[in-house]
């Protein structure tokens, strides 16, 4: 909070100062009718302090809106017109101030006009400062977060595999393995198919960033499979999911690690069947909802959950992951994501 404060002090001490010379220099530069120098400072001063202001509120106002490095042509666009919009129209207005107040001799509206070009130039110098320090902070928190989450996304893949492959899940999938093939041999084949499925796209997908909604899908399936053999009349999954959504892009695993999360966190039985429903709403979003009947007793976590999937997300600029909880139910919004072939660049579909 100290490192806030003293960056927001030393940024009103230089722009204050740039103000003071500015004004200096603007009072030599314009044309203005003769009179003393303290006269032509004054006037110097309040138009300077007035535009310089004005011009660094526009910039922190887009600055705020469009704040990510992709967006920099969008920020620098937006800021431009209205700094042209600002200086064309602040102008004039301030002209006829000065005459409204009857210091028409310091200042000739006829000029205002004439003016604005020089203005914008040194608004555009200006901010060409703001934006390449702002550009270069940005810069290097993306290299220091990217680090960052290189390291989580190696802390990430252990801390899955380590729970897909743990003897735990192993045991529990080889003893139903056991009895199936004791009482139903097709499905113990279907089940080993399955199993197999599941652990090999966890090998396969372990390193990448991406997949596509369509093979993450395809593995949540089997995954909930294997789970349904374990629980046959007490788990309900439906995926109600759009073909037109498949090609779009997810971090891997995310859709299982929400229903781990869901079977861990929740009471499954005849009388208290779970309900598990994954579909895309109308923002674009995964959301996988189940119904809310939380266990007395917790099983021990390996921390594969909501944490470890907005920090995943964070690598790629979105951090809207929503989690809502109502009486009934718990749902978990994760935004699907488009990349770029050309580019690679990932961003959040157009709506």
């Amino acid at each position: 909070m100290k490192g806030v404060n003293d960056v927001r002090v030393r940024e009103v001490y230089v722009r204050w100062t740039g103000i003071v010379l500015l004004a200096m220099i603007m009072m030599f530069l314009h044309k203005e009718p003769e009179d003393s120098y303290v006269s032509k400072y004054f006037v110097s001063f309040t138009f300077t302090t007035i535009f310089w202001n004005g011009a660094f509120m526009l910039f922190m106002l887009f600055r705020r809106k469009y704040p990510q490095i992709r967006q920099t042509p969008r920020r620098l666009l937006m800021t431009i017109l209205s700094l042209i919009a600002f200086l064309t129209i602040g102008e004039p207005l301030l002209c006829l101030l000065f005459q409204f107040k009857g210091w028409e001799q310091l200042m000739d509206p006829t000029e205002a006009f004439g003016h604005v070009p020089l203005n914008f130039l040194c608004a555009m110098v200006i901010g060409s400062v703001y934006e390449n320090v702002y550009f270069f902070e940005q810069w290097k928190k993306s290299i220091q977060l990217n680090e960052a989450l290189k390291n989580q996304q190696i802390r990430t893949q252990f801390e899955v595999l380590q729970n897909q492959m743990s003897p735990h899940f192993l045991f529990n999938s080889l003893n139903t393995l056991t009895v199936l093939i004791a009482e139903d041999g097709k499905i113990a084949v279907e089940f080993t198919e399955k199993l197999s499925e599941v652990y090999r796209y966890i090998l396969q997908n372990k390193d990448k960033e991406l997949v596509t909604l369509k093979d993450e899908l395809e593995f949540a399936r089997n995954y909930i499979f294997l789970l349904k053999i374990r629980y046959p009349e007490n788990l309900h999954a439906v995926f109600n999911v759009e073909d037109k959504y498949l090609d779009l892009s997810i971090a891997p695993l995310t859709i299982q690690i929400l229903v781990e999360n869901a079977i861990k966190h929740n009471r499954i039985s005849k009388n208290h069947p779970l309900n598990i429903e994954v579909f895309v709403d109308r923002s674009r979003s995964v959301v996988v909802k189940n119904n809310l009947q939380k266990k007395n007793v917790i099983e021990k976590s390996t921390k594969t959950g909501l944490v470890n999937i907005r920090e995943r997300y964070a690598y790629f600029g979105h951090k809207n992951i929503d989690v809502i909880t109502t009486d009934h139910n718990f749902l978990v919004s994760v935004p699907l994501l488009q990349v770029k072939s050309e580019t690679q660049k990932v961003m959040a579909p157009s709506v």
